[in-house]
């Protein structure tokens, strides 16, 4: 009926929960729907053809206090209901209402009965006098605010399990976040502490090679001022100097220095090549255990007028020329790291 289901929508019921318990109960008024929706709380809403063919069924089979006495007696043969039936044949008795003998629940009709029997498993009924009479105005005015009221209670439940729901998945997404910025944040300290680290031993071993360079270019100084002026002596028939005082402690400066400069683990050695000819220079970085011969390899790479068979090295300071010899020997072996400078004729 429309107006039971107008009625039954404005308590807030959903409309297809409502649409199936009008077809379930074959529109017997809102009593039966109201006991229907309350009964199947909380199970699925099936499929409305599918209960329109049940409940078609069951109302051809239903019966209420006006049923016929051949309906009345097929329910009885298979057992299903139990009453007297000599005394409904006499007409001294009149069945006002069914009743299951299994938990004393009175429904006014088969159909009723029908639902409760699929519900609760229960298939022992039968007929009663007891009439149920139909609920007063206050009654259901009571049932329907009892019906919201439970209705509200059940929303608002639900409403705090999602709310404890949501809040507990915040919390699991807000930690993975900020495990996951913590471990960033951790990588990135560690790669700028092992840059600066890097940068550092850099900067030390640059400031050792440069000590050591410069020390050695000192001891060749003073190496050559005690030649030309041992020269000088010769020449105007002069006495030799004595260059031992001068020359011990620089010499000793020196020799330690250069022990320990080739005495460190240099992986890599950098060059600047400066051809005899004229030019620009070359710059290029080689490991230490290469040998020799890469530095003519990559000479001729770079100029056509370079051939490796036929190229010297040269170093200044201190002096010294490569001999073919020295080709196959490493540049640590040669005493070129961590820096050097040569000097390359084609």
């Amino acid at each position: 009926m429309a107006g039971d289901k107008d009625t039954l929508l404005s308590m807030g019921f959903d409309t297809a929960r409502v649409e199936w318990a009008l077809k379930a109960t074959g529109n017997r008024g809102l009593q039966p729907a109201m006991d229907h929706i309350l009964e199947h709380e909380g199970q699925p809403v099936p499929d409305l053809n599918a209960v329109n063919e049940r409940s078609s069924a069951s109302a051809s089979a239903a019966m209420d206090v006006d049923a016929d006495d051949e309906d009345i007696e097929a329910l009885r043969s298979l057992g299903v209901l139990k009453g007297d039936a000599g005394a409904s044949e006499g007409g001294a008795v009149e069945a006002k209402s069914i009743k299951c003998s299994q938990c004393g629940k009175v429904f006014k009709n088969t159909a009723l009965a029908n639902y409760h029997a699929e519900k609760s498993g229960h298939d022992q009924f039968e007929e009663s006098t007891e009439e149920i009479k139909p609920l007063t105005e206050e009654e259901r005015k009571q049932k329907l605010e009892e019906l919201r009221q439970k209705m509200s209670e059940k929303r608002a439940k639900k409403a705090v399990e999602e709310a404890k729901e949501f809040k507990a998945n915040e919390a699991i997404r807000r930690k993975a976040g900020k495990d996951l910025g913590k471990i960033k944040e951790d990588l990135k300290i560690k790669e700028a502490e092992k840059e600066a680290a890097a940068k550092k031993r850099e900067k030390i071993e640059d400031a050792k090679a440069r000590a050591a360079v410069k020390a050695q270019i000192e001891a060749d100084k003073k190496a050559r001022a005690e030649k030309a002026a041992r020269e000088k002596a010769l020449r105007e028939g002069q006495p030799l100097p004595d260059s031992s005082a001068a020359a011990g402690p620089s010499r000793p400066a020196a020799a330690a220095a250069a022990p320990a400069i080739a005495g460190k683990d240099f992986k890599e050695t950098r060059l600047q090549i400066r051809l005899s000819t004229g030019g620009q220079p070359y710059t290029t970085t080689l490991p230490s255990e290469a040998p020799l011969r890469e530095v003519a390899e990559y000479l001729a790479a770079q100029s056509l007028a370079i051939d490796v068979e036929t190229v010297t090295l040269a170093q200044h300071f201190p002096r010294k020329t490569f001999t073919q010899q020295d080709f196959s020997k490493s540049l640590k072996e040669l005493g070129l790291t961590p820096s050097a400078v040569l000097i390359a004729t084609p």
